[in-house]
């Protein structure tokens, strides 16, 4: 075997895509071919005329023979890849050194010409067919002429065939020589280390080829019966070689395969399609290009076009390696699959198409390709149709593509589907990842990566966050889709507003924009806009629901002496501006330091809470309750206290909100719960019957397991349960009234009073205290301050006590703080008191100071003692 360069589709190293297709190349290598061809015609001339021609019968028969062997030894080739570097190995010297030693000059070029312009012409591969008829004259030119110089200087020397041997393996060595001159010529020159060790390797394969078919003339003509002898010898090579090719083509096809898999791997990792750009979801066609390519190497063909509909919604895209298609196939190329009669493919498998033996609408796409013969195949994915391959004009071989080509072919369009189908769930996950599922926006984590590109690049940039206020109370009127379609709208009409500006929905009704190069007063223009935007009202169907929202923004230009900022900074120090705006009149806000020192303290608070509980910061204060009109002291209610040791005494509005927010309300509900609970004991133990009331959040209402817990403490300490009472307010109830009413119901069947706390300021209906299982009801204190001044006040206040008689309630007044107000509630006929006039909330300790002080021990109805207040 020799490794042999017969056409220039054929020759290695092989030149890239791009080089083919370069004007300037391109008429590069028409010149060297033109070139060639003169050298081959000239090199024929003189050779015929320097080799005598001898004529006899016997060529009749050896010429048809030697043009046979040519197209046998081309067809019997081996294209071998080998790290992208292809070639093609065939057994030519063989007939051409048996046309040394048996036929003249002319007889040998004419089998040579005729075998290899005939195959060329067959398959219609004649775009280099100067160059090759050139190369193949001086093939056959020059052997002759050295084979008879060598026999007349070594006649009688040496025998016959030295000098066939000789010419022969310089025809290896020319063919050689001219395919690395073509690819110098077409900008693919190889080192002159690989083109000497190329030539090496020519050098003893043609030695090879050329022994075995000077030992098999030689056998054929000396031995009696030697042509079975060497027939056979031959059927065995040619079956060791036929075993021997296709283990090659097995590796070959697998590691295209290999290849093709991580090609497409690899245009998936590209920049751009990562996580720094989690908007972008296609990949640009020209990153198959590795896989055409690879797939058009594979086959040894002249073209393959790549059909990908890489959107699902956009038009088939087309990819092109090797020979350019001809510009009337460029435009006619289709939008759909379906549209081209090369492309209608059912099922999964491959389809062979030929100009001889197709439809007529067939053999029109195929002239529009330029194309004589065509493998197709269906990309098809596990639910759609991805796209097709097509495959043009095998140009290696004097044959056309074979079953092993469809073989491979398929197994190729198998992986590929394969792998896009697997490239697009990875994109639709890594979609998922960074966007929102119900507005399409980015969500927090592909908003953070955005905006971090954006900071790291430079770049001053706002985050704006904006909040849609309306969608509790929707959700409570109208179900959770009603307000998943308010915030899909509020979404849309952002993203009209925004243009490309990052826009995320972070939580719930929260989004953020990322606006790059703006001053702090550009973006407060652009937040008072998106806000009057997401603000406006929302049609829903036959309703219209008006909406309300806030802004805050934060710039990441560093103020002065502050460090700076990130993505997550940024979000948090525009979350506490909208904390801001929802506090100010125009419901925007730009953050300010302040904000900041704001934000930090209640999160000192939160996280600092539950150690201040163990260590005895958090303390229980009671405010007395009075009967009237005896001014009996029936008990306190309970309220906390914090002293900070680093803001000192915290007002309960400022670090009760807080601690509810964040889940810590049962662990101070329970703290409040066994203090109140070890007074009362203290008061039973001294012969005193008061009770204490503790205050109840939402949180406490939605606990099902919070009765059970009052149960258990009650019964630890031996209290009868109605010396507890729990204030719940109106609107921790109607927060979730499903849950409350259940636990409410428990805890009164247990025997503990339930009081209504802050009434009159909140639902406050006849039907809402009739459905609640409640025992006191306290009128709230802003009316009962209001008495001595306002009538309606006064109303109000004597509307609530008849309403709680009519429905047997206790009804106690907070916020007495006169004897009028006291006198008052008296001839109103309310039941108990509290405020200022009776006592402030108390410590411990001075609360047992005050009983010592402002009353006196009386002897109750039922020989119990009783605590009155003195006068």
């Amino acid at each position: 075997m020799i490794e042999r360069h017969r056409s220039l589709e054929s020759q290695g190293p092989r030149p890239p895509v791009r080089a083919e297709v370069d004007p300037v190349r391109r008429r590069r290598f028409t010149a060297f071919s033109l070139v060639v061809l003169v050298a081959g015609l000239l090199a024929s001339g003189a050779t015929s005329a320097l080799v005598p021609f001898h004529y006899s019968t016997d060529l009749l028969f050896i010429g048809p023979l030697l043009a046979m062997g040519f197209l046998l030894a081309e067809q019997l080739t081996i294209d071998v890849d080998v790290r992208r570097v292809g070639w093609t190995i065939s057994f030519t010297e063989i007939p051409l050194i048996l046309g040394l030693l048996t036929a003249p000059f002319e007889v040998v070029l004419a089998a040579n010409l005729l075998a290899g312009l005939g195959a060329q012409v067959g398959r219609r591969a004649a775009s280099h067919v100067l160059y090759n008829a050139g190369v193949m004259c001086l093939e056959i030119a020059v052997p002759f002429a050295v084979a008879h110089a060598v026999n007349a200087a070594l006649a009688g020397i040496a025998p016959v065939w030295f000098g066939p041997v000789v010419g022969t393996l310089t025809s290896s060595l020319l063919s050689c020589g001219f395919a690395l001159a073509a690819l110098l010529v077409l900008g693919g020159a190889m080192r002159v280390s690989a083109g000497g060790r190329l030539a090496v390797r020519t050098l003893a394969v043609g030695l090879l080829n050329t022994s075995v078919g000077l030992v098999g003339f030689e056998v054929a003509s000396t031995t009696p019966w030697g042509w079975l002898l060497v027939g056979l010898v031959a059927g065995a090579v040619i079956g060791l070689y036929r075993a021997y090719s296709g283990l090659l083509r097995e590796q070959r096809d697998l590691e295209a395969l290999s290849d093709v898999s991580l090609s497409v791997a690899r245009s998936g990792q590209s920049p751009g399609h990562g996580a720094a750009d989690p908007d972008e979801q296609t990949t640009p066609v020209a990153e198959w290009e590795p896989v055409a390519e690879r797939i058009r190497e594979q086959l040894n063909a002249t073209r393959v076009v790549l059909r990908l509909r890489l959107d699902p919604a956009a038009d088939v895209s087309t990819l092109v390696a090797g020979e350019p298609l001809p510009a009337e196939a460029e435009e006619a190329a289709p939008a759909a699959l379906r549209d081209d009669p090369l492309l209608q493919l059912p099922g999964s498998h491959v389809r062979s198409f030929r100009t001889l033996d197709s439809p007529e609408e067939v053999r029109r796409a195929l002239r529009l390709r330029g194309a004589y013969e065509a493998l197709a195949v269906p990309l098809r994915g596990a639910s759609q149709l991805l796209g097709a391959v097509e495959v043009h004009d095998r140009v290696s071989r004097w044959r056309g593509f074979g079953r092993a080509d469809v073989r491979l072919l398929h197994t190729l369009a198998s992986h590929l589907a394969t792998a896009m189908d697997n490239r697009r769930l990875l994109g639709r996950l890594r979609h998922d990842a960074y966007h929102d599922p119900l507005t399409g926006l980015l969500n927090r984590t592909g908003f953070r990566e955005r905006a971090a590109e954006e900071l790291r690049a430079g770049r001053v940039a706002v985050v704006l966050r904006v909040d849609l206020d309306v969608l509790t109370t929707v959700s409570e009127a109208l179900g959770h889709t009603w307000s998943d379609r308010m915030i899909a709208a509020a979404g849309r009409r952002m993203r009209e507003e925004v243009g490309q500006a990052p826009l995320a929905r972070l939580e719930a009704s929260s989004f953020a924009v990322l606006l790059p190069d703006r001053t702090e007063e550009q973006a407060h223009e652009v937040a008072q806009h998106l806000r009057a935007v997401i603000a406006a009202p929302y049609p829903l169907d036959r309703i219209v629901v008006e909406a309300a929202g806030v802004a805050g923004y934060s710039s990441s230009a560093p103020a002065v002496g502050e460090p700076e900022n990130d993505v997550d900074v940024l979000l948090q120090h525009a979350d506490v501006a909208v904390r801001a705006a929802r506090n100010g009149e125009d419901g925007v806000r730009g953050y300010a330091p302040a904000m900041g020192q704001v934000f930090l303290r209640r999160f000192q608070l939160v996280t600092q809470f539950r150690q201040a509980l163990d260590s005895g910061q958090v303390e229980v204060h009671y405010q007395p309750k009075v009967a009237l009109p005896g001014r009996q002291v029936v008990g306190a209610e309970a309220l906390v206290r914090w002293s900070h040791p680093e803001y000192g005494r915290l007002d309960p509005d400022e670090f009760v909100p807080v601690v509810e927010a964040t889940g810590l309300v049962d662990a101070l509900t329970s703290f409040v719960l066994e203090r109140s609970l070890v007074k009362i004991r203290e008061w039973l133990d001294r012969g005193l019957r008061m009770s204490v009331a503790v205050n109840l959040s939402v949180r406490n209402l939605a606990d099902e397991a919070f009765p059970e817990r009052v149960a258990e403490a009650l019964r630890r300490h031996d209290i009868a349960p109605e010396l507890l009472t729990f204030e719940l307010t109106e609107s921790s109830v109607m927060a979730d009234p499903e849950r409350a009413l259940p636990v409410l119901r428990r805890l009164h069947a247990m025997g503990v009073v339930l009081a209504v706390d802050d009434f009159g300021t909140g639902y406050s209906s006849l039907a809402y205290l009739r459905q609640l299982p409640v025992d006191e009801v306290k009128i709230d204190k802003s009316f009962v301050l209001g008495m001595g001044t306002a009538l309606g006040d006064m109303a109000v206040v004597r509307t609530i006590v008849e309403l709680g008689h009519s429905l047997d309630l206790v009804v106690v007044a907070e916020g007495v703080e006169d004897d009028a107000a006291r006198e008052q509630l008296v001839a109103m006929g309310c039941d108990v008191a509290q405020g200022y006039l009776i006592s402030r909330p108390l410590s411990e300790e001075r609360l047992e100071a005050w009983l010592r002080a402002r009353t006196k021990k009386v002897r109750g109805t039922r020989s119990e003692t009783v605590l009155t207040l003195l006068h």
